[in-house]
């Protein structure tokens, strides 16, 4: 993610995909529930891929981090709003959200190798510890050519709610409550802890 490299400027990051299938969001919960849900299932497999490399004989990373975001429906809490699976499904989203306020939830997750104490033990040593927090935005009432513009751009793609609020949807979105860094997908906590950790900041 940009906002984080751009934020740990100095420390060495890498990115690479999780092998797991994705818990898919659903009405009924809480969407508070499913991201955390969702997160835990994240940082569980990251570390039965850490067990694997570290058996091929890979250096474990300090710390991995993983994340899940859910926009929650205007007017429904256990109406999950996750990542469109393609246009018709973006523009729904986006009409949804159109002049409305809602709540952006995201969970990360601070991964440890073996030899640390995060409070979630996991497999092979590995620990971790977790945040979810959330975020109110409010979107502009779209018109036909701007949600035409929006989907067209396909800046929805992978972004739970259908937007990127640092990207082409930041024009039509204002946040309400909360931190930005939560709309864009983690808990400011998380990056707080992450950065005593590693020895930016005092604890």
């Amino acid at each position: 993610m940009a906002w984080l490299s751009e934020r740990l400027s100095d420390v060495e990051l890498s990115a690479a995909a999780l092998v797991f299938d994705e818990p898919k969001p659903r009405w009924g919960a809480p969407v508070e529930e499913q991201v955390a849900f969702t997160c835990s299932a994240k940082a569980a497999a990251a570390a039965r891929e850490g067990v694997v490399a570290a058996m091929a004989g890979a250096q474990p990373a300090d710390v991995v981090i993983v994340a899940d975001t859910i926009v929650a429906d205007p007017d429904d809490p256990l109406m999950p709003m996750g990542k469109p699976e393609d246009e018709q499904h973006a523009m729904a989203m986006l009409l949804r959200l159109s002049g409305n306020r809602h709540r952006v939830w995201s969970s990360t997750a601070l991964v440890y190798p073996p030899g640390a104490s995060g409070e979630h033990e996991l497999h092979g040593g590995w620990s971790a510890d977790m945040w979810t927090e959330s975020a109110v935005v409010e979107f502009d009432e779209l018109s036909q050519d701007r949600l035409l513009e929006l989907v067209s751009s396909g800046s929805w793609k992978g972004k739970a709610g259908a937007y990127d609020m640092g990207g082409a949807a930041g024009a039509d979105t204002r946040l309400i409550d909360g931190e930005e860094v939560t709309v864009l997908g983690l808990a400011p906590a998380a990056i707080a802890a992450l950065e005593t950790a590693i020895g930016l900041t005092e604890g």
